[in-house]
């Protein structure tokens, strides 16, 4: 049985910036066309519906598609980096995706020690990956075990 390769903390960081760029590309022109040059001007925490829509709501819904359907984000992927349970190497169930999700919320509250966690972690599992039963691989990984300690 071969070990599996996990994505590490600079890989991960990589992929996520992938990801919000893509997601910048798509939101940053419509929250201007819908709310104007002002949109940017404000100090407003919320400016509207819309802003609720296209940066909470879509991104999220978005992000859950793509890790239900294709074990990972735009991003992810083209680092050949994929989601997976942390038990049987499987495909994580939607109800462990969608915490996986919300776990992101818990890994960033106290600055950010959950994501930063990713780089000290034997099986690279930031907190939210520990909350959700999962772990990144790289996509050319056969198989999960546990770490020698």
């Amino acid at each position: 049985m071969n070990e599996a390769e996990y994505g590490g903390f600079w890989l991960r960081t990589a992929a996520a910036i992938i990801d919000t760029t893509l997601i910048f590309i798509i939101v940053l022109p419509m929250l201007t066309l819908i709310y104007g040059q002002q949109y940017w001007d404000s100090t407003s925490m919320v400016y509207g519906f819309w802003d609720i829509l296209f940066n909470y709501i879509l991104p999220a819904i978005a992000v859950i598609l793509f890790w239900v359907y294709k074990s990972a984000t735009p991003g992810k992927m083209a680092l050949k980096l994929k989601i997976v349970d942390a038990n049987t190497g499987g495909k994580p169930s939607t109800g462990q995706l969608i915490g996986r999700y919300f776990g992101y919320y818990v890994s960033m509250l106290p600055f950010m020690l959950g994501i930063i966690w990713v780089g000290f972690d034997g099986r690279k599992q930031g907190w939210h990956d520990k909350l959700a039963g999962t772990v990144v691989v790289k996509n050319n990984s056969q198989s999960i075990e546990e770490p020698e300690e």
